[in-house]
């Protein structure tokens, strides 16, 4: 009889349990497995350098298909240059309160970005994700310690330096040169001859192959192109690409197209390994640049910001509007072009909320975790208002120039480079003829048709439309900032034609006022000049972690 109840008993608790974990299931609050994130990051990508900003030159259908399938994110803000936005995208803070604010950091300078800094593979490493880094570091490796495998991430294939020849993988950087090509702490000779890209996209394709799929992963791929290799060979592309791409004349815009379609093809690849691997249904993929597109010969690159005003490395918007989107299933409103105010910074609690976490992991032990960014998951998966209105663009005392958005407000004061590159620069591409066809029969648009919808012929063209940004037809008003702070209503002059400071006097001081309540809270900057002892010629020619090696340099 005593059995006979404990039996009873045992089928009451475990009718109870069936009920309780239906309830939850119903509810929609069963622990479900965080996505994967996939973050691809262009390097000197200009806002026009791709198919779903309006121009037709080069054809970038992988990259457009999921752009049009996610949302367009045509009020996306990056820093100007290099180092200061990946210290932000990786850490959520702006880069005055890194020490970054100011230019690059070079192989031989003797810093990296403070180890006090949790940086955001920590993060998800308490989540449970596997952390991936396939391509450009660039926040530090004078000492192991600065560098991808120590600080959260589990493998890195790539190079630390900012830049590299896209086949021999050698930097040239202030009078020195040496190898710079890494798997992991080690140099990878072996990889020497095989274009960068493709290295990057094999050892991609090689991760998501052998990933665990019931483990999160995030793979950041932050890519060498488009940015400009070494002066013998800037603009490195295979023979084949560019003799495809003849209908654009000028010859080093040529080279440039062909780098980017190399760069195209690639995000195919990796969507497309996603797909094989039952992996994309759950993933979230963001493409970005770092900075605004080096053109007309800057940095002897070839990259268009058309119609925007400036080039990387100014706070025009053509350096620091940025081309990106964000994709996943897990996104409610989808298929759009967001106007929704968003900065590099945002990146980080902005997916740490998409996956799964939330505040409390920002109080670390690790770090002093103020954050500048803010959190867009919900905003940007329901298409309602962003809880950002203001993005400060820079303030960088050596250069004397700032510039910072309030509202539809935008002021910049000073200027890098003298004004030498204060103006607008094409091509526009837009006469040429976009093909659609290409577009959805892409490697990308394959794989997403077998998890979902993808937009028609017509949605594409309309959400393509939408995202391509034209200039006021009123008269220019000029403006020199060398002279005097410029004011513009970004709104509705996003290529910065009309000067508006001497019609809306308060409104500059105002925004005066905000730039100098920012630069209380900067720190100086961390720049520190190039040690002779990081030269590559101390080690074969190669960049090294030379704050690790005890020698003497003898100086003549």
């Amino acid at each position: 009889m005593q059995c006979i109840k404990y039996s009873l008993k045992q089928s009451f608790i475990f009718l109870f349990l069936t009920i309780i974990l239906s309830v939850i299931n119903i509810n929609g609050l069963e622990t479900k497995q965080p996505p994967h994130i996939i973050f691809i990051l262009a390097d000197d990508l200009g806002f026009n350098d791709v198919g779903f900003h309006g121009s037709s030159q080069i054809p970038t259908p992988n990259i457009d298909i999921l752009a049009y399938s996610g949302i367009i994110l045509n009020n996306y803000y990056v820093s100007p240059i290099c180092t200061p936005s990946r210290s932000a995208l990786m850490t959520g803070k702006h880069p005055i309160h890194l020490g970054t604010q100011h230019g690059v950091l070079y192989g031989a300078e003797p810093r990296g970005l403070s180890l006090s800094e949790a940086i955001m593979p920590e993060f998800f490493q308490k989540l449970g994700y596997k952390n991936r880094i396939v391509g450009k570091w660039h926040l530090g490796s004078w000492k192991l310690v600065y560098t991808p495998t120590f600080r959260g991430f589990d493998s890195h294939l790539g190079f630390w330096t900012g830049h590299l020849d896209y086949n021999d993988h050698t930097a040239m950087e202030k009078g020195t040169w040496g190898l710079d090509m890494r798997n992991g702490t080690k140099i990878a000779y072996n990889l020497h001859g095989e274009y960068i890209t493709s290295a990057i996209t094999k050892e991609c394709v090689k991760i998501i192959e052998n990933h665990n799929e019931n483990d999160p992963l995030f793979l950041y791929i932050p890519h060498a192109a488009v940015h400009s290799g070494n002066p013998y060979n800037p603009l490195a592309a295979p023979d084949e690409t560019v003799a495809e791409l003849n209908h654009i004349l000028d010859y080093n815009r040529r080279r440039f197209a062909a780098m980017m379609v190399e760069l195209d093809k690639s995000v195919g690849e990796v969507i497309t390994s996603l797909s094989k691997k039952n992996m994309l249904q759950n993933s979230i993929i963001i493409f970005s640049t770092d900075n605004g597109g080096p053109a007309a010969g800057f940095n002897l690159n070839a990259a268009s910001n058309f119609p925007l005003k400036g080039v990387k490395n100014t706070l025009w918007e053509g350096g620091v509007r940025g081309a990106g989107f964000l994709w996943s299933p897990l996104l409610n409103k989808t298929q759009r072009v967001s106007q929704q105010m968003m900065h590099i910074t945002d990146w980080l609690p902005t997916l740490i909320t998409a996956a799964g976490g939330d505040r409390s992991l920002f109080t670390s032990d690790i770090a002093d975790l103020k954050l500048d960014g803010k959190d867009l998951w919900k905003a940007l998966s329901e298409n309602k208002p962003s809880p950002r209105n203001e993005i400060l663009h820079n303030i960088d005392d050596v250069e004397g120039n700032s510039a910072l958005t309030l509202g539809e407000w935008k002021i910049i004061k000073g200027s890098t480079y003298k004004g030498q590159w204060d103006n607008w620069y094409g091509p526009s591409g837009r006469s040429d003829v976009y093909n659609v066809s290409k577009v959805l029969t892409s490697k990308s648009a394959v794989a997403l048709e077998k998890i979902g919808k993808i937009p028609s012929h017509n949605e594409i063209l309309n959400l393509r439309n939408e995202a391509t940004v034209t200039c006021s037809n009123e008269k220019r008003v000029e403006c020199s900032p060398l002279i005097q702070d410029c004011l513009f209503n970004i709104k509705n002059d996003p290529c910065e034609t009309i000067n508006l400071a001497e019609k809306f006097p308060s409104v500059l001081k105002d925004l005066q006022k905000r730039i100098s309540d920012w630069n209380t809270t900067a720190v100086p900057p961390g720049n520190l000049p190039v040690d002779p002892r990081g030269d590559p010629k101390y080690f074969e020619y190669v960049w090294t972690n030379f704050g690790d090696h005890e020698y003497q340099v003898l100086t003549s």
